[in-house]
């Protein structure tokens, strides 16, 4: 039976949710070889309207191209998180930037500051996408690290390639970090 996978960016107009879901669409398509469709949805405001990009990846051709029931949510802002929250199912992934998604009802989370590892690490908020792909290559199986790096070294303007690049990483370690808290976490809740 063929597996397809229905992942969602969401977040606000300028956070650059748009490119991330191009970039990870381009990144399950061309160097994963995988069936893919990639939508998108924003709102009327350029900056601070609401921003959603739905990738679906599939071993097989896709029937229906927009997301239904996610497997993995992205929610880079608290609006994001409420509003999307109830389409993730019960074995979902969910991954939130912590620098703006605070109240959080689910216990099974990564909540990574992708904004504020962006602001303090490299000085430029709109790095936070890249942030949070890298973060994605280590808490969800659906698109391969390889991929997603070759992806956004293809997208990004050439003179901000190595900025790109380290924001990637720090995104990878960021997520690692979260991983190992949830880890310990869990081993504490069994102990109870």
């Amino acid at each position: 039976m063929a597996q397809q996978r229905e992942l969602r960016l969401a977040g606000l107009g300028g956070q650059g949710i748009i490119l991330a879901g191009i970039i990870m669409a381009e990144a399950a398509g061309i160097y994963d070889g995988k069936f893919v469709a990639q939508t998108q949805a924003y709102g009327a405001a350029a900056r601070g309207g609401f921003s959603r990009s739905d990738v679906v990846v599939s071993d097989e051709e896709i029937n229906y191209p927009k997301a239904r029931q996610l497997d993995f949510l992205l929610a880079m802002s608290q609006d994001a998180y409420e509003e999307n929250l109830s389409m993730l199912r019960p074995d979902g992934i969910l991954v939130v930037d912590s620098t703006y998604v605070s109240d959080i009802a689910d216990a099974h989370v990564y909540a990574i500051p992708f904004t504020r590892i962006a602001r303090e690490q490299f000085g430029r908020e709109n790095v936070a996408n890249i942030v949070s792909l890298g973060a994605i290559t280590q808490v969800s199986p659906y698109i391969s690290e390889e991929a997603m790096l070759q992806a956004v070294e293809k997208r990004v303007p050439p003179r901000f390639l190595e900025l790109n690049k380290k924001a990637f990483e720090a995104g990878k370690n960021a997520a690692k970090e979260a991983k190992q808290k949830s880890a310990l976490q869990e081993e504490i809740n069994e102990e109870m």
